[in-house]
């Protein structure tokens, strides 16, 4: 039988999930927890396989993927998996047998959710956007505590935490306002394709602005048709400085300098410009589980911190009109970044952390 670890931490699929659960493991070591008691459980078509163990724990992996939200014959295949993953999971939350089970959302949560309500385990959950995951309803309504990241998140009796970011983003300064300005455009880790149209073919707009630049990341796999696009447009004596880049390896710098950020509204993105204090001009994914990323959106539009556009409404004539408006406002610019820093949570990690130990030692 393995050594009883101290916390179980369940989730992931995507960064969203796996690195506010990552953040808060590594301020449980820091407070002193050995290490190797604190393990994960992940699935195996997620990214968690990779960066959980690069980042030093121990996970184990569920077979298996989430159901579509829609009939289809792989469904039925997901169901299938789900009661293995169940099995698999109350076969490792028995064999571990953690002092508590903390889920932060995704395919592998919810079976370690439930083996740990059946076996009588105290239970966390995380929510990272304003519209809970299934997983996360499903575990508040078998007894698990709560932690959420936004105000007004539905989930019962919840504890208003923050979501979790990276030390690096959570100690970033703001630099002071550049000119010309810095326009950040992001689309998450493989890239935005509305928006990386949008913002291209603004290009052909801005071609003779020296009073702004622009910083685009496209993703990996968009960058061959992006760098063709830009490519095409681009003519002797532009002025503006346009630079496109397919992977941005230190988002702490960038958000430390930009004027705007134009990018979607998913949970990781969401928490690290409130932390940072950066305005935004969000475009939320259309047909995100729960439409969470409209709900994340809509926090920030109406705190102030934001404008939003819509995915449909993303083009190149639509984004010129909201980022030359906005920059050419730099006391509203100064106003939605005080707001955004007014619902931050950048001790979000040492928040849930508290509430892991509370729980664990009640």
């Amino acid at each position: 039988m393995s050594e009883r670890v101290f916390a179980l931490f369940s989730g992931g699929g995507t960064g969203g999930h796996t690195y506010p659960a990552l953040a808060v493991a590594q301020e449980l070591v820091r407070r002193g927890h050995p290490r190797e008691s604190l393990r994960f459980v992940g699935g195996r078509r997620g990214i968690e396989g990779r960066v959980v163990s690069e980042a030093g724990f121990g996970i184990d992996l569920l077979a298996g993927r989430g159901l579509q939200r829609r009939f289809t014959v792989a469904n039925l295949a997901a169901i299938g998996g789900a009661v293995w993953a169940f099995a698999h999971a109350l076969v490792l939350v028995r064999r571990h047998q953690p002092r508590i089970v903390v889920g932060f959302g995704g395919y592998a949560s919810l079976p370690c959710v439930v083996a740990a309500r059946v076996l009588r385990i105290p239970t966390l959950v995380h929510e990272q956007d304003a519209a809970p995951g299934l997983a996360n309803r499903i575990g508040v309504r078998l007894g698990a505590h709560a932690a959420v990241s936004l105000p007004a998140t539905p989930l019962r009796n919840a504890t208003l935490t923050g979501n979790p970011v990276r030390s690096v983003i959570a100690s970033i300064e703001r630099e002071p306002a550049w000119d010309p300005a810095l326009v950040a455009v992001y689309g998450g880790a493989q890239g935005a394709r509305t928006i990386n149209r949008a913002a291209i073919g603004c290009y052909d707009i801005w071609r003779h602005r020296d009073d702004m630049t622009v910083h685009h990341v496209c993703g990996p796999r968009n960058m061959v048709e992006c760098q063709v696009s830009l490519d095409a447009q681009r003519q002797a004596g532009d002025a503006l400085v346009y630079q496109l880049v397919p992977y941005e390896p230190h988002m702490e710098s960038l958000l430390a300098r930009a004027t705007l950020a134009v990018c979607r509204s998913g949970a990781g993105t969401i928490a690290e410009l409130t932390v940072a204090g950066v305005p935004s001009v969000l475009v939320p994914l259309p047909g995100s589980p729960s439409d969470h990323q409209s709900r994340n959106a809509q926090t920030l539009e109406q705190t102030g911190a934001a404008c939003v556009v819509r995915d449909d409404e993303c083009n190149p004539a639509r984004l010129d009109v909201v980022v030359s408006e906005l920059l050419s406002e730099p006391d509203r610019l100064e106003q939605m970044g005080k707001a955004a820093r007014s619902i931050a949570r950048p001790d979000a990690a040492r928040r849930v952390a508290d509430l892991v130990d509370g729980y664990a030692r009640a």
